[in-house]
This record gives structure tokens, sequence and C-alpha cells, in this order.
């Protein structure tokens, strides 16, 4: 089953934290058994070396015209990913590379075409928590995102998921949203087109310097709305 993957990790003005990332997560590639591995940076309209950091450290970058969303630039780096499987993870790496391994247990013993890293199975496993009145929200999200979609899964935010590159791409080509309701969305859709989704909990650390605003975060609640929408007029068919 194992064979090749891509990485990809969505950047926005990330000079500072890319470095180390892509150094950690290198050793990780290093250390695992893969007959291919790819790193692709897609660079969201940044404002400082994020692009060249990347260039220079001698992965694959892709350049979004402007700041398009974390959704436009997951789904473009994940249509132009070459592995046979795809692990979508943040800049910050707030779910260590290494959990890869769980993701990649569990669709193999599942046989899941995709498996979302979840902070809320197994909250012993957050070492470090978001500023309060954040994680109140992000719980809240969820029951909202619940009760409107359908979608049985506890934590959809959780930038640390893997997609079996032939699903992904029938999910990602249908994808509409391009800010961050888009993990809904992409998990709507493939519910909707019959694949097996696990969901495992992870390790999880938040990482000081989101990119999120309180304003933004809120503005994600009419999301689901939008999902569930485009799902009544089939949109995703």
């Amino acid at each position: 089953m194992r064979r090749s993957i891509s990485i990809i990790i969505p950047a926005y003005n990330e000079e500072t934290r890319l470095p180390a990332t892509l150094q950690t997560v290198r050793a990780y590639l290093a250390s695992a058994v893969w007959d291919f591995t790819e790193i692709v940076v897609v660079n969201d309209g940044s404002v400082d070396r994020t692009a060249a950091v990347a260039k220079d450290a001698g992965v694959r970058v892709l350049e979004n015209w402007g700041n398009r969303g974390k959704g436009y630039s997951v789904k473009q780096g994940v249509l132009a990913a070459q592995g046979d499987w795809i692990l979508v993870t943040d800049a910050d790496l707030s779910s260590p590379i290494g959990e890869l391994d769980k993701l990649w247990s569990g669709a193999a013993r599942r046989q899941a075409q995709v498996v979302i890293g979840s902070r809320a199975l197994d909250r012993s496993l957050v070492g470090v928590h978001q500023p309060f009145p954040r994680e109140m929200m992000g719980r809240l999200f969820n029951r909202i995102m619940r009760l409107i979609t359908g979608l049985p899964f506890h934590d959809t935010q959780c930038g640390f998921k893997l997609f079996e590159a032939r699903a992904a791409r029938e999910v990602f080509k249908r994808q509409l949203l391009d800010g961050f309701g888009f993990d809904v969305e992409v998990l709507f859709i493939a519910q909707e087109l019959g694949y097996a989704v696990l969901e495992l909990p992870v390790r999880w650390d938040n990482v000081a310097g989101t990119k999120v605003s309180m304003w933004r975060g809120a503005a994600a609640f009419l999301d689901p709305l939008a999902v569930r929408w485009n799902g009544i007029r089939g949109r995703y068919r």
C-alpha cells in the first residue's frame, strides 16, 4: 500500500517558521519508507520571503496570484500533487509530522480514502491549548457544523489530513470555498461521493502567530450553510 506521498503546506507570510518546518519534514521523510516523496509549498500571495525560503530549501513551490485563502491554496496543492497519497499540514506543524504514521496506519487498517486528524477525540493529546475564547468558538463551530451539514466528525478544522490521491482529485475539483470553511466542504463532498472517511486523535500544540483573526473565524460560521445549500442544489455532483 505504501507507495508515494506528497506533503502540501499552504503558506502565507511564513518565512520565519518555514525553514525549521521544512527541515523537520525532510528528516521525517528520510527515515520513512516511500517510493517517492515530494514537499509542495503553496505560497498564498505572501509579502515576505516565504517563496524564496521554500525555493532555497529545494522544495516545489506553487504561487497564487494574490492572497486567495487557505482553501484555494490547499486545492491548488492537492490537484498538482504527484504522490499516490497526499498529506495536508499547516506550516507551523501544530500536529507533529510523525503523526502521519498514525493516519497512514488507520488508512491501511480501515481501508479509508480520507483520514483526518482530530483534537477533539482525545483532548489529552493537546499539549498547548488555544486561548480560551478561540477554543470555545471552535467547539461551538463544530456543533453548528454538525447540525447543519449532518457530518459526524468532531473536529473538521484540524489542519492535518491524509487523502488517497484519486479520491482527493475527485473531491477537490468540486471544492468551491476558498476560505477556512473548505475543510467542512471537502469532507462533505467526500461523504457525498461515498468515500470512507476516518477521524483519528492526533497530538497537537497551539503555536503562536495564527493568521486567522477572530473576525475571519466568526465569518467561517456561515460556511456550513453554504456547503449545505450547495449540496441541496447538487453543485457537488
